[in-house]
């Protein structure tokens, strides 16, 4: 199933998916027909200019979301928070698939409305995202910010193109499972879905200051391929450091602007970055494919099993073997 919409404040994606479903919308909400599968899509209007929309269900059968881009930054954000149990695709303009990772490092986008994307959710996948979509006025009155950095000010101000991705911490997980369950009609839903997006809101751009980063340089499409393939690079070995010449080159970029731009849009030098998704996937050996800790850390390229511990605790919390047996 194929649903393609363009990236404009006045588009309604929930007509759009009952069209293509052929089922009705009832307050707000369509049920998926057990022909299709099971779950359900919510919009929550919260304001005429700031509004929410709720996907959870299962479908027997592919969901392709194809976002076509408008042709400049437009004055709606659109902050996608994607919490599956399992990853979903996505591919650019350069037709390559990309996943996003069992490492939730791209669990959060936020991106201008210029860039094309294609989503894939695989069937009988449990889907379970969430869409917060608000002008840059409304944003700029919630973050009450006199001087935002630069990062910020790229999106509340959009002149040029940006991307951004967030990882998505245990407290935003719980919010968004918080949003997807059935609300008594109390007369307060209103307030509580508002302030549920407010918290979500906060999640993230707090997550974005932290990066206090001077400045922000625009990427284009072409960039955003190079990155994409430059962090699949990183990602297909995380027993070898990466070669930074080896990256650049790969990415048809110098060093510095490739180490720049990878760390605007995702929030990490490339360095940590492949530390990080090193630690996630030892605790994914670990705790879900049952590798003893020698195994996990041998696995991933470490000779001196000690050292391989001390990062594991730093980056857990616990050290290995405790963090194996689910303590």
């Amino acid at each position: 199933m194929l649903i393609e919409f363009i990236t404009q404040p006045q588009f309604n994606f929930l007509t759009a998916f009952a069209e293509a479903l052929h089922v009705p919308v009832v307050n707000n909400e369509l049920q998926i027909p057990s022909s299709l599968g099971e779950g359900f899509v919510r919009r929550v209007d919260l304001n005429d200019d700031f509004r929410l929309l709720i996907h959870r269900y299962r479908l027997n059968q592919e969901l392709i979301l194809k976002r076509v881009g408008s042709k400049e930054p437009a004055s709606f954000i659109s902050v996608i928070f994607y919490n599956n149990e399992e990853p979903v695709s996505l591919v650019t303009d350069d037709e390559e698939q990309h996943n996003f990772s069992r490492y939730n490092d791209m669990a959060i986008q936020i991106a201008s409305n210029n860039f094309d994307s294609l989503i894939t959710f695989p069937a009988n996948t449990e889907i379970y995202y969430t869409v917060v979509g608000l002008s840059t006025s409304r944003l700029k009155a919630l973050l009450e910010l006199s001087r935002p950095d630069a990062l910020i000010d790229a999106i509340v101000n959009p002149k040029e193109s940006f991307l951004f991705y967030e990882s998505m911490g245990t407290e935003t997980q719980i919010t968004l499972r918080q949003l997807s369950e059935p609300q008594a009609e109390n007369g307060l839903v209103g307030f509580y879905y508002r302030i549920k997006a407010e918290t979500l809101l906060y999640d993230v751009f707090n997550q974005l200051h932290n990066r206090q980063q001077a400045r922000h340089s625009p990427v284009n499409k072409a960039d955003v391929e190079k990155l994409f393939l430059i962090r699949e690079a990183i990602l297909s070995d995380l027993g070898q450091p990466p070669s930074l010449p080896g990256l650049a080159k790969l990415g048809g970029m110098s060093e510095t602007k490739m180490k720049d731009l990878f760390r605007q849009v995702f929030g990490d030098s490339i360095y940590n970055y492949y530390q990080t998704a090193r630690m996630e996937e030892a605790a994914y050996l670990l705790r879900h494919k049952n590798y003893s800790v020698s195994e996990a850390g041998y696995q991933l390229g470490f000779s001196n099993l000690s050292h391989f511990t001390r990062l594991f605790e730093r980056h857990h919390q616990q050290k290995p073997k405790k963090y194996a047996l689910g303590g």
